[in-house]
């Protein structure tokens, strides 16, 4: 069966998490592209010694994550289109089994346009950002209004659509799923772990970077779908924008009374936040950290989509947001 898919794998300066994700495909029977966004760190050494096909994206335009699998899903053309495409990151390794998992659920419900599964974080407990992003990974199965890069979809259709738009530099998956969605078809994640990541997290500036993204996603991907991230952009407005600007007005008028209550009101959420996560069975000590980034989550979301505005104000291209 995994002759029919092809499988497109991208990365930039993965290194060893590079290794381990074409490991996990030497068995698989798929068609496999490495697409190489720039990277100095060896990751291209990897690939080779991997035996991959490697295609290296031109430096001469933005580098995005959309752009790389558009290019990869062309380097398939060329030895013949498979029936299924799926994506993978490079830093995340591909589970046993996965790909006639996904094939199958595509080929038995063609109203399944996407099909995902659940990515799981290697080392959770490592940092609080791993837990943080484990805990945004394991979201219900069925059918979902979007999903990440991770994911598994008939040729046809990516080519019907036009594929990944290459302009986007965060949130693309969630543009594709949403035109997917355009067509009458689902977005469907089954109940099984799909890859395996590692994000490798252990600095706060890396993980706000992350959020910064994360809000860039946010505003780029809510204009070109309205209706989408609506309640996410509302509560960054509130906490990440709002609430500091009038704290600042209400300092300058009232002193540090305007500060106390701003910061009350903030402490106010993290214990709703916390109080929710132990209701989903988080243990005290980690609901209390994840939920004190969930707070926190607002401000660097707010600076993202802030400077997605002001590069649409200023007609600046959009360039990627890395947070390693």
């Amino acid at each position: 069966m995994t002759a029919r898919i092809g499988v497109v794998v991208i990365g930039r300066n993965e290194g060893a998490r590079l290794g381990a994700c074409l490991a996990s495909l030497e068995n698989s029977g798929a068609q496999v592209v490495y697409v190489d966004s720039g990277s100095t760190d060896g990751s291209l050494d990897i690939a080779r010694a991997a035996g991959a096909r490697i295609i290296e994206l031109d430096a001469g335009a933005p580098f995005t994550a959309a752009r790389a699998r558009n290019a990869g899903f062309e380097a398939l053309r060329e030895a013949g289109l498979p029936e299924f495409v799926q994506f993978v990151d490079g830093d995340c390794t591909l589970e046993p089994g996965w790909l006639e998992a996904g094939a199958s659920a595509l080929a038995a419900d063609p109203g399944i346009g996407i099909v995902t599964g659940w990515r799981s974080e290697i080392a959770p407990d490592a940092t609080l950002y791993n837990a943080m992003a484990e805990w945004e990974w394991h979201r219900p199965a069925g059918d979902i209004p979007a999903c990440g890069g991770d994911m598994m979809l008939r040729t046809e259709l990516f080519e019907r659509i036009g594929g990944f738009d290459g302009a986007i530099i965060c949130s693309e998956d969630e543009d594709l799923c949403l035109r997917v969605r355009g067509l009458g078809l689902r977005v469907h994640r089954l109940p099984q772990v799909m890859t395996r990541h590692d994000i490798a997290m252990t600095r706060l500036g890396q993980w706000w970077r992350r959020a910064v993204r994360a809000g860039h996603g946010f505003a780029e991907v809510g204009d070109r779908h309205p209706g989408h991230f609506t309640a996410e952009r509302r509560r960054v407005r509130l906490w990440g924008m709002a609430l500091p600007a009038v704290a600042l007005a209400g300092i300058i008028a009232w002193g540090t009374a305007a500060l106390l209550i701003a910061t009350a009101l903030l402490a106010v959420s993290w214990g709703r936040s916390a109080l929710k996560l132990r209701r989903t069975g988080q243990p005290l000590r980690r609901a209390l950290g994840l939920a004190g980034l969930l707070v926190l989550s607002k401000f660097p979301n707010a600076q993202g989509m802030l400077t997605y505005r002001l590069r649409r104000l200023r007609k600046h291209e959009m360039r990627l947001i890395e947070y390693r």
